[in-house]
C-alpha cells in the first residue's frame, strides 16, 4: 500500500520537486534531478505575472457559489420529482440526463450571446450561472432516484402530524440526505474549480480569470519558464487539495451511508 501510495503521490511529488529549481539548474539536470539548492524563485515569478491572489480569490467564489447554489437547485428539484410525483417526471429527468451528456462546445455560443447580452461578461456570475444550472442538472438526475424511493410512510405520518410541504423537506428529506448532498457539494467545487473551456471565454478580463485560466497565461508562443509552470501548477492544486482534506471525512461518510438512514 505504501509503495501504491507513493505511486499515486509521483506526480504531486514531482510538481514540487521541480518548482524549487532554478531554470538554469532545470535546464543542466531536467526533471528527474535532485535541485542542488532550494530556489522559491519560481513562485514568487508566477505570482507576480498572473496575480494569483486575485485568481486565487475568483476561484474560491465561484467554485464555492456553483457548489451550494447546485446543491440547493438539484434537491428542490429533485425533491419535486422524486417525492412530488409532478406529470412528466420521466421526460424531465431523460432531459436533464441529455443535457448533462451535452459538450460544452455545443453550448458556448448560445452561452457567451446570452451573457454578452445581459452584460454579465467579465463577471464571475457569467460562470456561477452557467455552471449551477449544469452542476444542478446532474444533482437533480441523481438525488430525484433517489427521492423516489423515499418511505412514503415517513412522508404520510409527517403530513398528519400538520407539516407542509416545505416542512417536510427542512425537516425530513434533507437530514436524511445530508450525507449525499455533502458528497455532491465536493464533487461539484472540485469540479467547477477544474472548469477551463467556458470560463476561459466568459471571462477574458485578467482581473477576473480563475487560476486555471491564470495559469494557461504563462504558456508563450516560442518559450516557457517549465519551473514557473511547476509552481503555477502546485499552487493550482494546493486550495483543491486542502478542500478535499477538510471534507474527507465527511465525504468518506457520505459515500458509505448512501442516502437513507
Amino acid at each position: 500500500m505504501s509503495l501504491a501510495a507513493l505511486l499515486v503521490a509521483s506526480p504531486f511529488l514531482l510538481l514540487i520537486l521541480n518548482s524549487v529549481k532554478t531554470e538554469a539548474g532545470y535546464a543542466r539536470g531536467g526533471p528527474l534531478s535532485w535541485p542542488t539548492s532550494l530556489s522559491f524563485g519560481a513562485w514568487s515569478t508566477y505570482i507576480a505575472d498572473v496575480d494569483y491572489p486575485a485568481a486565487l480569490v475568483n476561484s474560491v467564489l465561484i467554485s464555492g457559489l456553483v457548489a451550494v447554489f447546485g446543491v440547493a437547485v438539484g434537491l428542490l428539484a429533485a425533491y419535486a420529482i422524486g417525492i412530488g410525483r409532478i406529470r412528466g417526471r420521466t421526460a424531465i429527468t431523460g432531459v436533464l440526463l441529455f443535457a448533462t451528456m451535452l459538450p460544452q462546445e455545443a453550448l458556448l455560443y448560445p452561452l457567451f450571446s446570452g451573457a454578452q447580452a445581459l452584460g454579465l461578461r467579465n463577471t464571475i456570475w457569467s460562470v456561477v450561472i452557467v455552471f449551477t444550472v449544469l452542476q444542478g442538472a446532474y444533482g437533480t438526475y441523481l438525488l430525484s432516484s433517489l427521492l423516489s424511493t423515499f418511505p412514503r410512510s415517513v412522508l404520510e405520518a409527517a403530513a398528519l402530524d400538520g407539516a407542509g410541504r416545505f416542512r417536510i423537506l427542512w425537516r425530513i428529506v434533507l437530514p436524511a440526505m445530508r450525507p449525499t448532498l455533502s458528497v455532491l457539494l465536493v464533487f461539484f467545487f472540485i469540479w467547477t474549480w477544474n472548469e477551463f473551456y467556458i470560463p476561459m471565454v466568459m471571462l477574458t478580463d485578467p482581473g477576473s480569470q480563475t487560476v486555471p485560466i491564470a495559469l494557461s497565461t504563462l504558456k508563450g508562443q516560442n518559450t516557457i519558464d517549465i519551473t514557473e509552470l511547476n509552481a503555477g501548477s502546485l499552487l493550482s492544486l494546493l486550495p483543491t487539495l486542502l478542500f478535499f482534506l477538510l471534507f474527507q471525512r465527511t465525504l468518506t461518510r457520505g459515500v458509505t451511508a448512501g442516502a437513507m438512514k
